[in-house]
């Protein structure tokens, strides 16, 4: 149906200019001032019988007060049940045994504190005047947490729901897989949750994790503000004390692995996907001792730190394949940790990105940097820490890591002036030892059909594996067409599935309602299309705000004249959108097409349902249908914009209304946005007026 082809179009514009307005312009590097003298005081220390260990640092210029807890347990395998923590750490913060939840947060409120309690790690802060008092509740949520089979099951239920929503991230299926074939399934580092481990997960397990590595053994906490340090000792004394040891904690050392020898790609097949994710990736070993730690930071910062480095450079702005290209390289106290370069990008120049990619990681092991850019990475890095020192919660991180690392004291002293001490060979040296580009995997999930036989021609080896990160043989993207099968005869199976011709024929007008879920926005819209013989349509999305009603956007057009009006601005549409408009036939696509606009190119296969893939030319446009060869119904859309961006739509939950099946799940993807369109009501034939379209 025409209206749908536009919907994404009108939201991407709305989304894009609503994120814009709150940006500021940071292209323009500031100039620089001299180095700041960092100075962290050192901590006073005491320890409790439990084991706890506390760091005070008295800080008197704010009358405020910060508390961090951190349990160092080290990394925890959970094997068949891989989730059990993740259930937990959503169960707590919701009240305690002798606090019921409401009472507990609205205490919290009403003291204008903050609390945030996670398995392993917990935060407060209040005002001195209320440090007492929410220390006491952030001790009562960590020792006696109130933690109930209800909760249990509603935790575990959204757990399994995001699972779901994950089937067809890219990002998920991509961070799944690399961390798998990187470290190993059975590593600490490479295990990952499934519905089937969630599922084995019972409220038993819960409470056992929770008693066993919630303990005081291995706790430290740090405590910076307007404190004094003999009151908080008696303070924390008193809370924590009650706090029982544990016994029989193992502590987990996860070890290295091993790179590949001869660079590979890891391919999973995703026919959905509009765009490719790529992450090209190595395993590392470095830890914040390591006398190459401040060169490493500044490296990976020259490679993909954001919009002046090598990666966003060359893939967004001189060949615009991606919104954005970054790469990071970890580090932790165990030294293992993974180096990752990637974007995602159009399906189209997958393996023009990889070939970038891996020039500019080429390009900075080869020759030495810009002597202005990197001067330009230094200050950037400085600005962050100092800017970062604002945080209570960072500089108590920073306390920790010196303890948890091994580092001299005067580590985050010597910050910046070991920062400002890289030179260009440097930065070369460092790249030489961790982007291993002839050691890495090249993880890529996208759509096979449009990307393998480009992918085959860069002479990298190709290992096929599912989203489970299981091997697989390499998937047959496209199929034998049967003799005498035409384009034509998918569109007349389509609009006979769908009703029939005669039925279809009789439709002048149609409405459709629909809630709109757009991640990440405070609302959830309703959308109204309004469609009339034979080319006039209308479309408005509106949301409740703050319990009034307010239009976001709507297009509007006569059949002769149109408009788009977005947050009280309306702008008129141009003589190539009304051209366009004007040569819309009727409200059933596949009713009007010619023999000579479409053409069925190839047999896919999506979500296991073999697809006929019909090319569509119209209008100077091409976009790509996919049909059920088994239903016969439309199942996916893409349409390609002037800018070579692909959106696509997929349809399901096919309903008979009024003798026509139409789809009421819509699933619209476009400029790394997904929305998801649930139509709640569909009307045939109900009369419209031509005030309805302007």
């Amino acid at each position: 149906m025409k209206m749908k082809n536009k919907i994404i179009l009108l939201i991407s514009i709305f989304l894009l200019s609503f994120g814009a307005n709150a940006q500021l312009d940071r292209s323009i590097m500031p100039k620089g001032g001299p180095t700041p003298k960092i100075s962290l005081k050192t901590p006073k220390e005491f320890k409790l019988k439990n084991g706890i260990k506390v760091l005070v640092v008295e800080d008197h210029k704010l009358p405020r007060v910060s508390y961090s807890l951190r349990i160092d347990n080290g990394p925890i395998l959970e094997g068949d049940k891989a989730g059990v923590l993740s259930v937990i750490s959503a169960m707590l913060g919701n009240g305690t045994t002798t606090i019921a939840k409401d009472d507990f947060n609205e205490e919290i409120d009403f003291l204008g504190a903050n609390v945030n309690i996670g398995f392993g790690s917990s935060f407060a802060s209040s005002l001195t005047k209320h440090s007492d008092r929410i220390l006491e509740l952030m001790a009562d949520a960590i020792i006696n947490p109130l933690l109930t089979e209800e909760e249990f099951n509603k935790q575990k239920e959204q757990l399994i729901e995001g699972l779901k929503a994950d089937e067809k991230s890219l990002d998920a299926i991509s961070a799944r897989l690399g961390n798998a074939l990187s470290y190993g399934k059975n590593h600490v580092y490479g295990e990952f949750i499934t519905e089937a481990s969630l599922e084995n997960v019972t409220f038993s397990d819960v409470l056992e994790f929770q008693k066993k590595y919630t303990n005081p053994n291995n706790a430290y906490i740090v405590v910076i503000g307007d404190v004094n340090y003999k009151e908080v000792k008696k303070s924390i004394s008193e809370k924590f004390i009650s706090w029982k040891k544990a016994k029989n904690i193992m502590s987990l050392t996860p070890e290295l692995t091993a790179n590949v020898g001869l660079s590979e790609v890891n391919f999973i097949d995703l026919p959905t996907a509009t765009q490719s994710s790529i992450s090209i990736t190595n395993n590392v070993a470095l830890k914040m001792n390591d006398e190459d730690y401040f060169t490493a930071l500044i490296t990976n910062n020259i490679l993909g730190g954001g919009g002046e480095g090598y990666l966003f450079k060359n893939l967004r702005e001189e060949n615009g394949y991606t919104y954005g290209a970054y790469s990071s390289l970890g580090s932790n106290r165990y030294g293992v940790d993974r180096f990752r370069a990637g974007a995602k990008v159009r399906n189209m120049v997958t393996d023009s990105a990889v070939t970038q990619i891996v020039n500019e990681i080429v390009r900075i092991r080869t020759e030495l940097v810009d002597q202005e850019l990197l001067k330009n990475a230094k200050a950037k890095y400085v600005g962050n820490f100092i800017m970062r020192l604002e945080s209570p919660q960072t500089v108590a991180g920073y306390a920790l890591n010196i303890k948890l690392n091994n580092l001299p004291d005067d580590f985050y002293e010597t910050y910046l002036e070991k920062i400002n001490a890289v030179t260009q060979e440097d930065v070369k040296r460092v790249a030489n030892r961790f982007f291993e580009i002839g050691k890495s995997r090249i993880i890529i999930v996208g759509k096979g059909s449009d990307v393998v036989d480009n992918l085959e021609k860069l002479g990298f080896a190709i290992n096929y594996f599912d989203k489970y990160a299981n091997p697989v043989a390499k998937p047959v993207f496209n199929k034998a067409i049967p003799e005498g099968m035409s384009a034509v005869d998918v569109m007349s199976n389509y609009i006979e599935s769908i009703g029939g011709k005669g039925k279809l024929n009789t439709i002048n007008t149609l409405i459709t309602k629909a809630g709109v879920t757009i991640p990440g926005a405070p609302f959830v819209p309703e959308a109204t299309s309004k469609q009339m013989m034979p080319n006039k349509v209308s479309f408005e999305m509106k949301a409740d705000m703050g319990g009034q009603t307010m239009s976001l956007m709507k297009r509007n057009f006569s059949g002769e004249k149109g408009y788009m009006e977005q947050q009280g601005q309306k702008t008129m549409m141009t003589e190539e959108e009304l051209d366009e408009a004007k040569n819309v036939q009727g409200i059933f696509d596949e009713l009007y097409y010619t023999k000579d606009e479409i053409e069925l190119v190839s047999i896919n296969s999506i979500d296991g349902d073999d697809v006929y893939k019909v090319k569509v030319v119209k209008n100077n446009k091409t976009t790509y249908r996919y049909y059920s060869i088994a239903s016969g119904f439309l199942i996916s859309m893409e349409e390609e914009d002037e800018n070579k961006n692909i959106s696509s739509t997929k349809f399901g939950d096919y309903r008979d209304v009024d003798g026509i099946m139409v789809p009421y799940f819509m699933l619209v993807n476009a400029g790394g946005q997904e929305l998801e369109f649930n139509t709640t009501e569909v009307l045939f034939n109900t009369p419209l007026k031509d005030s309805d379209f302007y």
